[in-house]
């Protein structure tokens, strides 16, 4: 989690690091990532630049929520929230003013397959804040006080959950659509999970996840590569060698069309709809990710948002996306509307998926789509930190390092009739549909928050 501010000194000292973290890239900086090994083995793509005296990494290990028990899922976020509240000789207190007086930015999180990390400094302060890392992911302290605080926190935010109706769509379209599989649990963790977690459960996945072998990293930055060499080995070097990672199993989500209703008193109902989708490794997933752009992933030019917001007024956004993981894709929606119109806007969120798996795109949409992905390519690559998070998701989704110049040729080498097909194959089958909210003849009356039981 990313350290939060307390006083007026940390907020000017987390101002300067975010005012260098989004100073821009020079636009050669793509073409030099460099493929870097360190004396002592360690990997990392990095690119060297001293256009702002900073340094950003971004670095992930397998495993993530899927490696909780399965009994107690949430271990690996109780993890990532308690790696900077003390390691070695430092108390949380002592942690976080190390950060502090040098505006360094530490953060955790536990994603379906990674646990991931984000390091960002001002380049003089890179011996502490790679020592403070070191510290965190090697002697966490996990005190009993910061674990029953950090435990408090969590089950706050998951009861909040329990009457939040996008919260509430969210969880059941992952159980929906996966089941008992790993994918279908809540990285998060559940109100009866969160308290039965304990420091012996966190040690046990901190010493089974957080292993150099699945370790991928990306540095962005002001660092020469022998420095940079140096800070990999003092931080990650007392790592174990292998992770013990307990297999995960493949899986496709359940096969559509399937529909299920949440009652939630609440003014909006949320329509949460997605089906199986495009694996990273499938050759036709570039085809699949444009013409998704064309349905639902363009903003205000997708076809979903013209059908259900422009044309019938039904909802303020429509969205739709692409999810791919390790061991499955999936596509997924959402949307919000009144209780009374939610059957006319799934309607018509059916109508257009079904007209577009059908029919497919036009010509000319899809030399527009071709033409802003392309063009927003660079664009999403604008600073330092921006360009290590690609970098290490590039890693992840095992892409060449030379990826980003190959990129807009492989965008522009979809046709029509690859277009076509993927429209045909992502949403032939219909959607699985989640909606939460009142239900159609309560619409009208006033709206007392009374929630379901939390899972």
């Amino acid at each position: 989690m990313f350290v939060t501010s307390f006083g007026s000194t940390r907020r000017v000292a987390f101002a300067a690091a975010a005012c260098l973290a989004l100073a821009p890239m020079p636009s050669q900086a793509a073409a030099k990532i460099q493929h870097l090994i360190s004396p002592g083995g360690i990997e990392a793509w990095f690119v060297q630049d001293a256009t702002v005296p900073l340094i950003a990494m971004e670095y992930a290990f397998g495993g993530g929520a899927t490696q909780d028990p399965a009994d107690k899922p949430g271990v690996g976020n109780m993890v990532a929230s308690l790696l900077d509240e003390g390691s070695e000789d430092l108390d949380s207190k002592t942690f976080h003013e190390r950060l502090e007086r040098r505006a360094i930015e530490l953060s955790f999180s536990s994603t379906r397959d990674y646990f991931r990390g984000s390091l960002r400094m001002l380049k003089d302060s890179k011996d502490e804040a790679f020592d403070l890392l070191r510290k965190a992911v090697t002697s966490p302290r996990f005190e009993s006080a910061d674990v029953e605080r950090i435990r408090a926190q969590i089950n706050s935010g998951l009861r909040r959950e329990t009457s939040n109706p996008s919260s509430l769509a969210s969880r059941k379209f992952l159980q929906l659509a996966f089941g008992d599989h790993p994918y279908g649990r809540q990285a998060n963790g559940t109100l009866e999970s969160v308290p039965r977690i304990d420091t012996a459960d966190m040690r046990d996945y901190v010493r089974r996840v957080l292993a150099k072998d699945t370790l991928r990293i990306a540095v962005v930055g002001d660092v020469d590569p022998a420095t940079l060499g140096q800070l990999l080995d003092k931080t990650f070097g007392g790592l174990p060698a292998r992770a013990s990672l307990t297999p995960v199993a493949e899986v496709e989500a359940a096969k559509p069309p399937q529909r299920a209703f949440i009652p939630l008193d609440v003014p909006q109902t949320v329509v949460t709809f997605g089906g199986p989708g495009i694996k990273r490794n499938d050759p036709n997933f570039m085809a699949g990710y444009v013409v998704n752009h064309i349905l639902g992933g363009g903003g205000l030019s997708s076809r979903l948002y013209r059908e259900v917001r422009e044309k019938r007024g039904l909802a303020y956004s429509v969205n739709e996306s692409l999810l791919w993981m390790n061991r499955s894709a999936i596509f997924i929606g959402t949307t919000g509307t009144r209780a009374d119109r939610a059957g006319e806007t799934v309607d018509a969120v059916e109508k257009e998926i079904r007209r577009i798996a059908e029919e497919g795109p036009t010509q000319q949409e899809l030399d527009e789509a071709k033409s802003y992905l392309k063009g927003s390519q660079m664009l999403a690559l604008d600073s330092s930190s921006k360009l290590a998070s690609a970098l290490l998701q590039y890693q992840l989704d095992k892409l060449p390092i030379d990826y980003i110049e190959k990129r807009n040729a492989i965008v522009d080498a979809v046709t029509l009739d690859d277009a076509k097909k993927a429209a045909s194959r992502l949403w032939g089958q219909g959607l699985l549909t989640v909606i939460v909210g009142r239900a159609p003849q309560a619409a009208a009356q006033p709206a007392s928050v009374t929630a379901p039981k939390a899972n």
